[in-house]
C-alpha cells in the first residue's frame, strides 16, 4: 500500500511535453480521435434513414417514434457521459478505451438487427452512452499525452473530423438507401453496419496505447508511470534516431485529499477550454 500522506515528486509531466511529435502521437490521434467521426456518422445516419424506417416492412415507424429514437441516442450520449467520466477517473484511460468503443459497435451492431420500436431505442441509447463515454475518456487522454506546444491544433483537427463522419454517413445512406439497391428493409440494416466496422478496426488500433502516466502519478502510482514513460520514450528515440532533450520543470502530485479535486480541474480545463490548467488548479 502507498504512502497516502506522502507527496511524490516527479518529472513526467514536463517529459511528456518535451516530447517531438511521432508515429506514437499520430497512433493516439488516430485512434482515439475516431470518436468524432463516428459522432458525425451517427447523427448523420439518424437523419438519413428516418424515410426508411417509416417505410420498412418490419418496423413501420411513425414520425412521433423517430423522433423518440432520436431522443434516446441523446439520453443514452448524455448518461454515459456521465458514467464513464466518473469511470475512467476511478479505473484508468486505458481501461475505459475499449469498454466504451466496444459498447458503441456492439450497439450500433445491435441496432442493425432491431425487430421493433423499443429494440430499436434500446440499442440507439447504449449507442450513445458508448459515444458519450467515448468523449469523457479520450478528451482527457488526449490532453495527457499531446505535448503542450501541440495540443491546440491537436484539438482542433480531431474536433472538426466531425465532418468526416457526417460525409461518410451521407455516402452510406446514397450507397445502401438508393431504391432498387437492397431490399427496403435491408437498407438501414447495412447502413448501421459502417460504424461497426470502423469501430472494429479502431480497437485493434487501440492495443498499442499505454496508460496515461498523468492518471498513474496522481493515484499514487509511480512506479507504474514511471515504467510507461520510459516504455514512450523508447518508442519516440527509435521513431527519430535521435536524444531526447532533457526535461524543463517539475511536478509534485497533490495528497490524495487533493487528488481528486486536481484532476476534475485539470479535465474540466482540457474538455471546456481545451487548454492546460491554469495554476489555479
Amino acid at each position: 500500500m502507498p504512502d497516502t500522506a506522502a507527496v511524490i515528486e516527479t518529472d513526467i509531466p514536463a517529459r511528456l511535453d518535451r516530447l517531438p511529435w511521432t508515429r506514437f502521437h499520430t497512433l493516439i490521434v488516430v485512434a482515439l480521435g475516431i470518436t468524432w467521426i463516428l459522432d458525425g456518422l451517427e447523427v448523420t445516419l439518424a437523419g438519413s434513414i428516418a424515410g426508411a424506417l417509416q417505410e420498412s416492412p418490419v418496423l413501420r415507424f411513425d414520425a412521433a417514434e423517430v423522433g423518440l429514437v432520436g431522443t434516446a441516442y441523446l439520453i443514452g450520449a448524455v448518461t454515459g457521459a456521465v458514467l464513464f467520466g466518473y469511470l475512467t477517473d476511478r479505473f484508468g484511460r486505458r481501461k475505459l478505451f475499449f469498454v466504451t468503443l466496444g459498447l458503441y459497435l456492439t450497439a450500433t451492431a445491435a441496432t442493425a438487427f432491431s425487430w421493433g420500436f423499443w429494440s430499436f431505442a434500446l440499442f440507439r441509447s447504449l449507442t450513445g452512452a458508448g459515444i458519450g463515454g467515448e468523449y469523457t475518456a479520450i478528451n482527457s487522454a488526449i490532453q495527457e499525452f499531446i505535448p503542450a506546444r501541440f495540443r491546440g491544433r491537436t484539438d482542433l483537427a480531431i474536433n472538426g473530423s466531425f465532418w468526416i463522419g457526417a460525409a461518410l454517413g451521407a455516402a452510406g445512406a446514397v450507397l445502401f438507401l438508393q431504391p432498387g439497391t437492397l431490399p427496403p428493409d435491408w437498407g438501414w440494416r447495412a447502413a448501421f453496419g459502417i460504424g461497426a466496422v470502423l469501430g472494429l478496426g479502431i480497437l485493434m488500433l487501440r492495443r498499442f496505447l499505454p496508460e496515461s502516466p498523468r492518471w498513474l502519478i496522481l493515484h499514487a502510482r509511480p512506479g507504474e508511470a514511471e515504467a510507461v514513460m520510459e516504455q514512450i520514450e523508447r518508442r519516440v528515440v527509435h521513431a527519430t534516431a535521435a536524444l531526447l532533450p532533457a526535461p524543463a520543470g517539475e511536478f509534485v502530485s497533490p495528497r490524495p485529499r487533493e487528488r481528486r479535486w486536481r484532476e476534475w480541474c485539470w479535465r474540466s480545463c482540457a474538455i471546456i477550454r481545451s487548454a492546460p490548467c491554469s495554476a489555479s488548479c
